[in-house]
């Protein structure tokens, strides 16, 4: 077995801060044995004003040669290769944070503002449609009218209310190449697929937005202690003078929670984990979570 990690020290949270363990178990099975293969993965919780990583470890059975780095998008990459025979592969990452509610933030700008020739090329990769995220017109007609004459940090937040109370959340109705529009027409997803939507009405309306890769304790008055299953979430972040967080599936502000892995143009940008391998097809796979408040 091999591991990547880093730690940092600790003491108690603060009051209005949650600390939270994330264990996240994947397995792979293969019909043969397995030549090589060749993985990334993006496990490890950032460090921001919101969220402090106190431990994060990344296990990978059979041992695998491991490094790790920053991606172009600022997420922790742990990169492992493969290069003995193998029937199975499993990663474990560990992880303990810190998450509290977002920081003040500043003045919301206008939309003048937001059409400045300057905010326009600073956020240029976060303003254009992705193949993931792209909306038809009628559409953006619709978001336009919900929004009306409201400021862009409300607009944000009109944005996230209309498309959870158009979409029902169900698991299992679509997949990681489901993309927005196709998720919208049928009125139903899960939080990739609302963030993806949500993502996508925020640009058309000019607002700076991304894709925000996590995990969620499911349980808002979670005793200190105990086990729950989670998984894999994601919700958006929108820039009005600031970056807002905001959970399009759960009609939610981002905080004691929620625990961040990294953020990108769309779900592509920040897969949990992703890779290619030689030899023999795979036989699937399992993805376990569990998240436990600490203090």
């Amino acid at each position: 077995m091999s591991a990547q990690s880093q730690s940092q020290s600790q003491s108690r949270p603060a009051p209005d801060r949650w600390r939270l363990q994330v264990v996240h178990r994947t397995r792979f099975e293969y019909a043969g044995p397995v030549r090589s293969s060749y993985n990334e993965a993006r496990m490890t919780p950032e460090n921001t004003t919101r969220q402090t990583t106190l431990r994060s470890r990344v296990e990978v059975e059979p041992a695998a040669s491991i490094h790790a780095y920053r991606d172009y998008w600022g997420s922790t990459v742990t990169a492992f290769d493969l290069h003995g025979p193998h029937r199975e592969l499993a990663v474990v990452a560990t992880s303990v944070v810190e998450a509290g509610p977002e920081p003040d933030q500043a003045p919301v700008v206008s939309w003048e503002g937001l059409a400045d020739a300057d905010v326009v090329d600073r956020f240029g990769e976060m303003l254009r449609p992705t193949p993931l995220t792209a909306m038809d017109a009628p559409v953006v007609r619709a978001v336009r009218d919900v929004v009306g004459d409201a400021d862009p940090r409300e607009a944000g937040h009109r944005v996230c209310r209309f498309v959870h109370d158009h979409m029902q959340y169900l698991s299992g109705s679509t997949n990681v190449k489901t993309n927005a529009m196709q998720a919208w027409t049928s009125g139903k997803g899960v939080c990739q697929d609302m963030a993806h939507v949500s993502v996508g009405l925020l640009r058309s309306l000019g607002i700076p937005a991304r894709y925000v890769s996590g995990y969620l304790h499911p349980k808002p008055g979670a005793a200190i202690g105990e086990p729950v299953k989670g998984e894999s979430h994601a919700w958006v972040e929108w820039w009005d003078g600031s970056w807002t967080g905001y959970d399009p599936t759960n009609v939610v502000e981002i905080g004691t929670r929620h625990v961040t892995l990294g953020r990108g143009r769309d779900y592509r940008d920040v897969p949990p984990l992703k890779g290619i391998f030689s030899g023999p097809r795979s036989q699937g796979h399992s993805v376990v979570v569990e998240v436990t408040r600490l203090a």
